[in-house]
């Protein structure tokens, strides 16, 4: 099994920016058989959207509707997965959720590991 724990949501105004966390733990067998981890988001009202995806060797995938905006990142010593997210807008509110998953042929394959969630309200 794989637990994640996110953290780093909020309350922030129009333009701003967050920095979004996902610690990964587990054990090493479970750790070991995850290639790449993945950032969703869930508006009220709307379906769960991937918005990022990295590999364990750092190559990084984005949806249209953030690349240029957000920015995956990861510490493998940490164990952590990172959201840089600027320029932050109103249809950015979302819970945003880590998964841990593959990294295939045909993209990124979501494993049935998930976080609780973290809350980001863009607002003025």
């Amino acid at each position: 099994q794989v637990q994640l724990v996110e953290s780093g949501g909020g309350l922030v105004q129009p333009g701003g920016s967050l920095k979004l966390s996902c610690v990964a733990s587990g054990s090493s067998i479970s750790l070991q058989a995850v290639d790449a981890m993945g950032w969703y988001r869930q508006a009220p009202g709307k379906q769960r959207e991937l918005v990022a995806t990295i590999t364990n060797s750092g190559s990084t995938n984005y949806s249209p509707s953030v690349k240029g905006q957000f920015t995956i990142s990861r510490d493998n010593a940490k164990n952590t997965v990172y959201l840089q997210m600027n320029s932050l807008q109103p249809e950015d509110t979302a819970v945003y959720y880590c998964n841990a998953g593959h990294d295939t042929v045909v993209g990124y394959y979501a494993m049935d590991y998930w976080g609780k969630g973290t809350l980001v309200t863009v607002s003025s």
